[in-house]
């Protein structure tokens, strides 16, 4: 295996110098001559760390002042309940859903323990392989809020809309995309992002919220689950994810001083996608490309070969390659290339090269 061709959907391959520095920070951090892994999180320098991260992001994405940066734990999957029981608990009103596909299938799941659920569209007919136009739905103007995935991992869709300006509270899943590409926060109410895919280790979920819709929550929650415990907390309630926040950091950094900022980052994502995308196409009596040509995703290239029998043995070639990661999700089979920050151009350029040499 190597670490520049790992193109596993999660945890996703890290930028390569950003691997070097962990690898450093491991041993010691030189400016504290400790490891990061015993680094006490009520430090002062960790209290720095957390400004500057939060400032990278807000840079990078433009994050307005009226919004709060939240680090916190359990994934997307604990979000899909602390968002239901901080804004759908006790309102009596029905919370939207988007159900585009095997993630965003399951927030809505959750939220029926906590209230009334209405899926306004699902894309289970057509096998999940299509999304809907954001602006054309009809949205409930009294719903407690909408909710959707921006980018399906394991089908390989991916939105290139965003809802125009509406009275209902837009709540989206962007742990696959999030960092991938230029995002109007203020679109937003919330957003919310694992940080396993494009902004670092597993561990720290980022929330990104407008600070008002978060004050808007009038649950009686346990402390852990009240997203406004946490702001007042300023992240550190409790012992946080130090290693996770430390390497996220780095990846901002990287993002800030070497590929010089969002706008390039999605012009090389739009690259590597089209090359491999182009490449697939070109072998299209070998393949077949999961996700419908209008909602092909950047970050999540899933495809089947036409004779499923051959499909071990070509990931056996490109495993000989160094290429890891490519078996698609348990839930659909194939194959599964995922194309986030940390690969580079040229590492899907050698995936497409091989491909070409397997036919």
């Amino acid at each position: 295996m190597n670490n520049s061709r790992n193109f596993s959907a999660g945890p996703g391959a890290l930028p390569l110098k950003v691997l070097q520095q962990v690898q450093t920070s491991v041993d010691k951090i030189p400016e504290l001559g400790i490891s990061i892994l015993g680094v006490n999180h009520r430090s002062e320098w960790f209290a720095s760390l957390m400004r500057q991260a939060e400032d990278n992001l807000r840079q990078l994405l433009c994050i307005p002042d009226t919004y709060t940066v939240l680090f916190l734990q359990g994934g997307s999957s604990l979000q899909f309940s602390m968002i239901p029981m901080n804004f759908l608990r006790g309102t009596n009103k029905v919370a939207q859903h988007i159900v585009s596909g095997y993630w965003s299938s399951k927030a809505p799941k959750e939220a029926m323990h906590e209230g009334k659920v209405n899926i306004i569209w699902s894309g289970e007919d057509s096998n999940f392989s299509s999304l809907p136009d954001l602006r054309s739905l009809n949205l409930d103007r009294n719903s407690a809020y909408l909710h959707y995935v921006s980018n399906e991992t394991v089908e390989g869709l991916e939105f290139g809309q965003t809802i125009e300006s509406t009275d209902t509270p837009i709540i989206v899943d962007m742990s696959s995309n999030l960092l991938s590409r230029s995002v109007d926060i203020s679109k937003y109410d919330l957003i919310y992002a694992h940080a396993q895919k494009n902004l670092g280790p597993a561990g720290v979920t980022v929330v990104i919220a407008k600070t008002e819709f978060l004050n808007s929550s009038v649950s009686s929650l346990p402390s852990m689950l009240d997203y406004k415990i946490h702001q007042k907390a300023n992240s550190i309630y409790n012992t946080p994810c130090v290693f996770s926040i430390y390497v996220l950091n780095l990846v901002c950094e990287w993002l800030i001083k070497d590929v010089g900022g969002i706008a390039n980052m999605q012009s090389i994502n739009e690259k590597k996608a089209s090359l491999l995308y182009k490449t697939l196409d070109r072998y299209s009596n070998q393949f077949v490309i999961h996700a419908s040509p209008a909602y092909r995703s950047n970050m999540n290239v899933v495809f089947k070969m036409h004779d499923r029998n051959n499909e071990a043995l070509f990931l056996k070639f490109l495993a000989q390659k160094g290429f890891s990661g490519l078996e698609g999700h348990r839930s659909l089979g194939g194959i599964r290339a995922s194309l986030y920050n940390g690969i580079e151009l040229n590492a899907v350029q050698d995936l497409c090269d091989s491909i070409s040499e397997y036919f």
